[in-house]
């Protein structure tokens, strides 16, 4: 499924697009502003922009094959970081960049499915496998244009690590000098808790919140709504920033999924199985986790109304569990079976 358009921030496109018609666009940006208001959208449009082939007016055209790969985030010049949950320890430092690049792309194909993406969980960071990986990949000539782009979202989450000073050094050497041929951007809604020598690389680029026509605008078209008194209430809880509005729509999402568990359990073994099968195998920790978390929340308004506590504690403990091996990146298809037999026991 293609990401959704870019919405707003037409100032800040204006300018990318006369620095790239000048030849003064830097190579190393820093996208901040507030969570949600869609700084990694718009570094995936700067992004579109330099890998199309046909530019209009500066503006990416979206019809070349460039602009439809950046679209569907496949494009091979197109190197989108995010936090990854640690990884399992390896002691060789090429297993951990392995682990590191499947993690990765485990989150961008859970993208690629659902573009409106949650946030990253607390425990998501860019590693020091993660910094290896993006060397790596930086050695490598473009493969398809003739730049290639890198896109570090939520950069507060770089952890430095001791012993790893050494990595820690490259990665500020290449965000000093970038080769020619490659431009970063990096997104932070914490510019404050980046390194300062990562802030002194490079060029700060304010994102502010969007005008509340342009979060009506995607609400809308992108979500569907269709209550004027409804989309008027979201907007004005979503204070210019589309991530919160789409926080709201995955809480929603969340119940839903939840409610459509338990009845699954319910329904006997065709439907439970049914339901376990239509779980996406590579979203253990993101749609998966999301629901068994309504399922928990769910569980718990039952305990504290006190109906059945006996036979809800032990639910939550399952439930739990389940949580735990998600977590670990068990198969969520296998997960959900087990756990919708355990909770559909007489008990």
């Amino acid at each position: 499924m293609p990401i959704p358009p870019l919405y707003g921030h037409e100032g800040i496109r204006s300018r990318l697009v006369g620095a790239i018609a000048s030849g003064r666009l830097p190579q190393a940006l820093l996208f901040e502003g507030p969570r949600g208001v869609g700084k990694q959208r718009l570094a995936l449009w700067l992004a579109q922009t330099l890998l199309c082939e046909n530019p209009e007016n500066g503006e990416p055209c979206g019809r070349c094959q460039g602009c439809k790969l950046v679209a569907k985030l496949s494009h091979p010049d197109l190197h989108w970081f995010v936090p990854v949950e640690p990884a399992k320890k390896a002691a060789d430092a090429d297993k951990q960049v392995d682990l590191a690049a499947e993690a990765l792309a485990e989150q961008l194909a859970a993208r690629r499915e659902v573009p409106l993406y949650e946030p990253p969980s607390g425990l998501a960071s860019h590693g020091i496998a993660s910094v290896r990986l993006m060397l790596r990949r930086l050695a490598l000539k473009p493969a398809l244009g003739r730049r290639k782009v890198f896109v570090i979202g939520d950069a507060e989450r770089l952890v430095p690590q001791t012993g790893a000073e050494a990595a820690a050094n490259a990665l500020l050497k290449a965000l000093e000098e970038p080769p020619a041929d490659t431009v970063f951007v990096l997104t932070s809604s914490e510019p404050d808790a980046l390194l300062p020598t990562i802030l002194s690389r490079v060029v700060r680029v304010r994102v502010a919140r969007n005008a509340d026509s342009i979060v009506a605008a995607f609400a809308q078209r992108e979500l569907g709504l269709k209550s004027q008194h409804d989309i008027a209430e979201r907007v004005t809880a979503a204070d210019g920033s589309i991530g919160k509005l789409l926080a709201t729509e995955e809480g929603a999402g969340t119940r839903q999924a939840a409610q459509a568990f338990q009845a699954a359990v319910e329904g006997g073994a065709v439907q439970r199985y049914g339901f376990a099968l239509r779980q996406a195998p590579f979203q253990a920790r993101g749609g998966f986790t999301a629901m068994l978390d309504g399922l928990l929340e769910q569980l718990r308004e039952r305990a504290r109304a006190g109906g059945e506590t006996a036979k809800v504690v032990e639910a939550i403990a399952c439930t739990l569990a389940a949580r735990g091996l998600a977590q670990g990146n068990v198969n969520p298809q296998l997960v959900a079976a087990v756990l919708a037999d355990q909770l559909a026991e007489p008990r």
